[in-house]
């Protein structure tokens, strides 16, 4: 399964990419900005985005309207990571496209089956 984790916070990608490279079944790509994942998305087709909401520039949700708007990409199942998981909230990530949302701080024991739970789903 390949997964892109995005998140401007370097504590944040850093303890992400540790806990999701613990599944051996996940190959990991990183990206700091949206728009720096969109370039990977470009040269990497992966399976699943995991996208931090507030970021700088291009944030989260900005993200994912653009990814939605590639007709090769833009069915690449995307689930946000934040603080932001209030229903109202949540209901508008949703009506983004999002397949989920994962609520921060995550638990890093956990995040990599969380990841795997939502693919699943989104894939039936």
């Amino acid at each position: 399964m390949k997964i892109l984790y995005v998140d401007d916070e370097d504590d944040i990608r850093e303890i992400a990419g540790m806990a999701l490279e613990l599944d051996p079944g996940i190959e990991l790509r990183i990206a700091a900005s949206g728009s720096a994942a969109l370039a990977v998305v470009e040269e990497w087709l992966p399976d699943l985005i995991l996208l931090d909401v507030m970021m700088p520039g291009m944030d989260g949700p900005e993200t994912l309207v653009h990814l939605r708007q590639d007709e090769v990409h833009g069915s690449i199942p995307v689930v946000f990571i934040t603080a932001r998981t209030q229903p109202e909230d949540v209901e508008t990530f949703m009506a983004l496209g999002a397949a989920g949302v994962i609520s921060k701080p995550f638990d890093p024991m956990t995040l990599a089956m969380q990841a795997r739970e939502l693919f699943a789903r989104v894939k039936g």
